[in-house]
């Protein structure tokens, strides 16, 4: 774990508690459980009735087992396609959330027996004064990089019965961060890819101390946003397509379905070597959007973009088979030939509001 704990050492600055799971606190029909901010929360040792008021913990809820638990969702959890064919009863589930407002009436007829939310709810007073009167248990659930992620998994699964799940998947993500590393750790800083991350729109990208500013560097590239000024709108950070033009990346990784063909196509971005070369790749899109800032597929990310920027260091990693295996080994969903074509392509598994996939 040494160098996880080295790529988040910068996180080491602010009050978030990062406690152990494993250390949790156990009552007479309760657990205690630490959140991202440092509460102690006691939750029942035996929850069976799920509200994910935060896409992402849907997808950590699905892959540790409990997906048909879930009875309270965002509208985006709805949209990806996988996760409503591995756990159907997601279309179903209430929708008691719209742009950070809770509607505790919707929520409280769910009847969850745990919550969870994101710290950007936690911070608005009025919406945890509606969760405190309403009873219901909640945990805040964020992260800023590989080492909080890996717990909030960890995290999540002691919240809901499934510890040993949560320590499989966790070592599986730590074994892709060691063979990445093991094998990029030979190529001089000086002679290491430059690459632009675009999420979700074109000019949003990465800024330093977050998740993807820690998985691209796992994967041996120079991520041309990080140290750079960018404009902070609401928590998404962006540049200006001039300063991606003065960067003039090698690659550029768009983890948005249709994002890379803009680009290609777009005379404004023409410029840029890495569309010359033709070296504009759509990334993966399986559960989530790999890579992206929300996404449980981190492990993938960091294999496909270092097989896809060196693939002369990765001849033996064949990524439809680890694909495969990935999905089938801890989400318990086979993947048939035809879907591995569509998420390695990052196109169709995900629909649009209106219910078109993109």
């Amino acid at each position: 774990m040494l160098l996880v704990g080295l790529l988040a050492a910068g996180c080491a600055k602010n009050e978030t508690v990062v406690d152990t799971p494993a250390d949790s606190i156990k009552d007479t029909g309760f657990v205690t459980v630490t959140d991202f901010i440092g509460r102690q929360v006691k939750v029942p040792d035996q929850v069976e009735r799920i509200g994910c008021l935060y896409a992402y913990t849907g997808h950590v809820v699905t892959m540790l087992g409990r997906g048909s638990d879930i009875v309270a969702v965002v509208e985006g959890l709805k949209r990806d396609v996988m996760m409503t064919e591995m756990s159907p009863g997601i279309k179903d589930a209430v929708v008691p959330s719209a742009e950070g407002a809770i509607n505790i009436e919707e929520l409280i007829k769910a009847d969850p027996d745990l919550v969870f939310i994101r710290n950007e709810t936690a911070q608005s007073e009025g919406e945890i004064e509606k969760l405190e009167k309403s009873g219901i248990p909640y945990l805040v659930v964020d992260y800023r990089n590989i080492k909080e992620q890996m717990y909030t998994i960890e995290m999540i699964g002691k919240a809901i019965g499934a510890h040993e799940q949560a320590k499989e998947y966790n070592d599986y993500y730590q074994h892709c961060i060691d063979l990445v590393q093991a094998r990029v750790a030979g190529i001089p800083e000086k002679e290491r890819v430059t690459v632009y991350h675009s999420v979700n729109e074109a000019t949003r990208t990465d800024a330093k101390d977050t998740l993807p500013a820690d998985w691209l560097k796992v994967a041996g590239v120079n991520n041309v946003s990080i140290n750079e000024n960018l404009k902070l709108l609401g928590n998404k950070y962006f540049a200006s397509l001039e300063q991606i033009l003065m960067w003039d990346p090698e690659v550029i990784l768009a983890n948005e379905a249709g994002v890379a063909d803009y680009m290609m196509t777009n005379r404004q971005w023409s410029a840029l070597r890495a569309v010359k070369n033709n070296k504009v790749y759509q990334m993966p899109n399986g559960v989530s959007r790999w890579g992206h800032p929300g996404s449980l597929e981190t492990p993938l990310a960091i294999l496909w973009t270092a097989k896809t920027i060196y693939p002369d260091r990765f001849t033996d990693l064949d990524m439809v088979a680890e694909t495969k295996t990935f999905y089938k080994d801890y989400f318990r969903y086979e993947v048939s030939d035809d879907e591995v074509a569509s998420i390695l392509s990052g196109v169709g598994m995900r629909a649009k509001k209106e219910g078109k996939r993109i």
